[in-house]
């Protein structure tokens, strides 16, 4: 699974796709956010489109770290999320 790595606001953030597939198939992948280790680990996730490529790992590659910072800055925590495990 490809990672990449950003700082932002000086906070380190490991960014990769989640393997969790929706409906949409390939009009929309959800990528997943995690810095800090053990019980100061925060992870939130978000989904985009991709203007590129339609194949998931291809339209990652593609995002600039500015594409990356502000799909943080829309992400949500994870708990929230069924792509990190969130179910009714």
């Amino acid at each position: 699974m490809p990672t990449r790595t950003i700082t932002v606001r000086g906070k380190r953030w490991e960014v990769f796709p989640s393997q969790h597939v929706t409906s949409y198939a390939r009009d929309e992948f959800a990528l997943i956010f995690r810095a800090g280790e053990g019980a100061e680990r925060e992870v939130r996730v978000t989904r985009y489109s991709p203007q590129g490529s339609r194949w998931r790992d291809q339209s990652f590659a593609e995002l600039s770290d500015a594409d990356l910072e502000r799909l943080l800055e829309h992400s949500q925590p994870s708990f929230t999320s069924p792509e990190a495990g969130y179910s009714r």
